[in-house]
């Protein structure tokens, strides 16, 4: 499974399934996220069944459906809310990791010059070059 760090507490990938759920747990990871609405991918991926999964290994599973639309300030803090209850390595998912890494971006917006978090999200794999203008 690809995961990609951008912070000691905060890693992103790309869709996750139900079998990958014990290796992430056995990675140390405390907490999962999911940034993906549940209309965009079939039944066995939604998020109340990654959840039961989750349960089963003891790892911590929330879901915040992240598009374009719901990419708003509060959103953006509620999901580092829950990454700070984590007590421990995150990984967040959606479709390729994009949405995970943008809204860890939108986070750092005025604590982390723009230039560092792009190199970051560069560094991991992500290419956000084009809304430098949301991170000054």
């Amino acid at each position: 499974m690809n995961r990609v760090r951008l912070t000691d507490s905060y890693f992103v990938a790309p869709q996750i399934e139900v079998k990958d759920i014990k290796e992430i747990a056995e990675a140390g990871f405390v907490k999962i996220i999911s940034n993906r609405p549940d209309e965009e991918i079939p039944s066995y991926l939604h998020a109340n069944v990654m959840k039961i999964a989750a349960d089963a290994v003891g790892i911590e599973f929330e879901a915040l459906p992240l598009t374009q639309l719901t990419m708003t300030p509060e959103n953006i803090a509620k999901q580092f809310e829950m990454v700070a209850r984590g007590k421990g390595p995150v990984l967040a998912y959606c479709t390729s990791g994009t949405r995970c890494t943008i809204a860890w971006a939108l986070s750092q917006a005025g604590k982390m010059h723009a230039d560092e978090i792009i190199r970051t999200a560069l560094n991991a794999g992500y290419d956000i070059g084009g809304m430098r203008s949301f991170l000054i």
